[in-house]
């Protein structure tokens, strides 16, 4: 599929360094080749054969089929390119499949095949779990609007007027079970069946090959990661920028994730 001199690229990825941008992509992946964010000891794993593999693979695939600049796109920026044609392959969140199969957004809007993230073969998909929630802070003095506004914003009531406004097609995926059951949405959204797989095939609770002493697919759910992860995150920028070999990105991931660890007094 890629035809640089069209100006087309095989495949767009997160590049942009980030905990939540380039790291929820890459921590998803590396689950497929085995690796993990830390061992049942709490100990840093970037110096394993399975991270290594990982961020070689990430890096030689976008720089023979990705666009160029990768290591500044994130999620946006990839949006863009692939509804505007340039893409052949994206692998991102779910919610993306309304955007890319809307005219009024994509030039490829009637051209767009779904497909399951990739497997590597060991029995974990790179697909992640993640919600954007709705919180009513304690010291409000609104609460009962708040908790009323909520309940709308997330009921059938909602989703009944997106799809009277926007199309069925458009509406939220993977904010309630029921949807999937609504025959006028699995219709509209061809998608509808396989998000539904891939929500329900990512396991926070084993979310790697090994085990580990963490909850969280494409990220780590302690209070330490998203400092630790928005550092990492750069490290892999540079190396798929070329600024950095990616010995030297999983050593200094190694080094920085250490000494965080220790400090935070997971480690001796």
């Amino acid at each position: 599929m890629t035809d640089k001199a069209g100006g087309v690229y095989g495949v767009c990825l997160r590049g942009k360094p980030g905990w939540g941008e380039n790291m929820a992509f890459l921590t998803a992946m590396s689950n497929s080749f085995g690796a993990r964010w830390f061992d049942e000891k709490w100990e840093p794993q970037f110096n394993t054969p399975e991270w290594k593999k990982t961020i070689d693979f990430y890096v030689a695939l976008l720089k023979a089929d990705g666009p160029p600049g990768a290591s500044s796109n994130g999620f946006n920026e990839n949006l863009a390119l692939f509804n505007d044609g340039k893409c052949g392959m994206w692998i991102d969140a779910t919610v993306a499949a309304g955007f890319v199969t809307d005219p009024k957004q994509s030039k490829v809007s009637d051209k767009v095949g779904f497909a399951l993230a990739p497997n590597n073969g060991l029995g974990k998909n790179s697909n992640w779990l993640w919600a954007w929630s709705l919180a009513v802070p304690a010291g409000t003095s609104k609460a009962d609007a708040a908790e009323k506004f909520v309940s709308w914003a997330t009921s059938k009531h909602y989703t009944d007027l997106v799809a009277s406004k926007e199309g069925w097609a458009r509406v939220p995926p993977g904010t309630r079970t029921s949807l999937y059951k609504n025959a006028d949405y699995t219709k509209a959204a061809p998608w509808a069946d396989m998000t539904l797989e891939s929500i329900d095939s990512a396991d926070p609770h084993h979310p790697t090959v090994k085990p580990v002493p963490y909850t969280g697919v494409q990220f780590v759910a302690i209070p330490e990661f998203q400092g630790m992860a928005t550092d990492t995150g750069q490290d892999f920028s540079a190396a798929l920028a070329g600024t950095m070999t990616v010995d030297q990105a999983l050593a200094k991931a190694q080094a920085s994730a250490t000494n965080v660890m220790k400090k935070a007094g997971y480690l001796k």
